[in-house]
């Protein structure tokens, strides 16, 4: 069967099991007489009519991001330039922040409601995808109070920013805080129609989010259109308005109803016996994505303190580098679906293979990317770095650009098998993997080849590598090959397939 027979026969049985009735034993096999019809179509089709869409959407958001930072690059009349690139790479991270604080609900609504479809209980999922929206405006709502307490002051200064790059940052990310309980809502119904097997709608949700984010962030940096001229803080008010009108058609196509997920306001009341069961999932999940953010903030302030030039070059080399993790990131989301619902359908031989066939086909696609970057690194550093003051930025960029190319078959490692785990409901163990990589990992090597010497309190002083920012990246692509084969030998050793949700 082709990828397209398969897409029509995924989409014609509506990704839910022919047997409703299908007993929750993922450590059982299900006869032939009773498999869903769904999964007669070849994995290799489903993974790809899963991971299409996504990588699609992917691509909008790669392109949004890469036109925030082509106008930022180019703003005039800035006085110090690379102080405000700077602020960019640092806000990146902290709007990184954002998406993966998500994770504390959506991560939970994917697998929990792939698990109902999957076993053909469609009410339990429909209840399953109110309570994540609850979930979602709880946490949003926490989050956009603690900001605006003093926690955006806060995590700038954590980060060793100071001056006009701090002050830059603060001014970027308080409209993205605003509208935090959009762009939660938006994430966390998107992740529940996942988990039904619908990932188109996400595609033409933010197809519409990006196609009304890059003119808004245009109009109001430039003052274009009648908008008001905000400059830098006018790039974070295009992404937060952007994703308000998300959140908005998010809520129309699920008062419509799709994939069997339909909202009714009557079921708007807490249920705690499922919002734990979210939870359960999602909180070590949440961890894991929280600590992932913890180990990204040091390791960001290690580089800060580099200097605003290896800050700007830092930030462009990961704005390019996110075309493979965004790639990656798309069959990441398949597995996950896939996964759950083979698992929730009883047949976890298939829920394996389809784990491992998105691996694969993601290794295929960020091993090309990583030709890329190694081959174009010159060019790709020059779009956002047009002038003069600018070339210190290209000279120590471009070795970072190009180390990293060989690191794509570990980060699609770490991205993939970990989006399948959860797909499983795996989410505890991989939280200790993190930690690995990054605290005994990356920050330790980050010091000691980015610096002429480590002071070690107590235990004297260690010489260093003084590598500069080549030296920050060696260690992230250590970090990406351990946890890249730890999480490898997790998904292989198959312990996943008996965990409950």
């Amino acid at each position: 069967m082709t990828p397209d027979a398969a897409a029509a026969n995924f989409q014609r049985n509506d990704v839910r099991p022919a047997a409703a009735s299908l007993p929750f034993h993922p450590e059982e096999e299900v006869s032939p007489a009773n498999r869903p019809a769904v999964w007669s179509a070849p994995t290799w089709g489903l993974v790809l009519f899963l991971a299409l869409p996504v990588l699609a959407q992917q691509g909008l958001h790669f392109l949004v991001n890469l036109s925030d930072r082509f106008l930022a690059g180019h703003i005039q009349n800035v006085p110090d330039l690379p102080a405000l690139q700077s602020a960019q790479t640092t806000a990146h991270y902290l709007a990184w922040f954002i998406n993966c604080y998500g994770v504390f609900v959506t991560a939970g609504s994917t697998a929990l409601v792939a698990r109902f479809v999957g076993a053909g209980d469609q009410r339990q999922a429909v209840a399953v995808l109110h309570q994540s929206l609850l979930l979602a405006v709880f946490f949003a709502l926490t989050a956009t109070a603690a900001a605006f307490a003093g926690g955006v002051p806060a995590m700038v200064a954590l980060l060793q920013q100071r001056g006009a790059a701090a002050e830059y940052t603060a001014a970027y990310l308080y409209p993205l805080f605003g509208l935090l309980v959009c762009q939660m809502v938006e994430s966390a119904g998107v992740a529940c129609l996942v988990g039904a097997g619908d990932t188109r709608t996400g595609l033409w949700v933010f197809a519409g989010v990006a196609a009304v984010n890059v003119p808004l962030a245009w109009g109001l940096c430039r003052g274009l259109w009648g908008f008001p001229e905000l400059g830098f803080r006018g790039i974070a008010w295009g992404t937060a308005l952007a994703h308000g009108l998300g959140c908005l058609a998010v809520v129309v196509v699920l008062l419509r109803g799709r994939y069997g997920l339909r909202l009714s306001w009557r079921q708007f009341w807490p249920r705690f016996d499922l919002m734990r069961r979210l939870l359960r999932v999602g909180i070590p999940a949440g961890i894991d994505s929280m600590s992932i953010v913890i180990g990204q903030f040091w390791f960001l302030s290690i580089v800060n303190q580099l200097g605003e030039v290896a800050s700007a070059a830092h930030g462009i080399a990961l704005i390019w580098e996110a075309l493979g993790y965004l790639s990656g990131a798309a069959f990441g989301t398949a597995a996950m679906a896939l996964v759950g619902q083979n698992l929730g359908a009883g047949r976890p031989s298939d829920a394996a293979r389809a784990g491992w066939r998105a691996y694969l086909l993601a290794t295929a696609v960020m091993s090309a990317m990583g030709a890329v970057f190694f081959t174009f690194a010159p060019e790709m550093f020059a779009v956002f770095c047009p002038q003069p003051q600018q070339q210190p930025i290209i000279v120590a960029g471009i070795p970072a650009l190009r180390l990293v190319a060989f690191a794509m078959p570990a980060l699609a490692s770490t991205i993939v098998l970990a989006s399948a785990l959860r797909g499983a409901g795996d989410t505890r163990v991989p939280v200790l993997f993190t930690w690995l990589g990054f605290f005994a990992v990356r920050i330790p090597l980050g010091y000691l080849l980015t610096r002429s010497a480590v002071v070690l309190g107590p235990l004297g002083e260690l010489s260093g590598w003084d590598l500069g920012l080549l030296g920050a990246w060696w260690a992230m692509v250590a970090d990406l090959f351990v946890r890249g084969a730890i999480y490898a030998w997790r998904f292989g050793r198959g312990a996943w397939k008996h965990q409950r949700v």
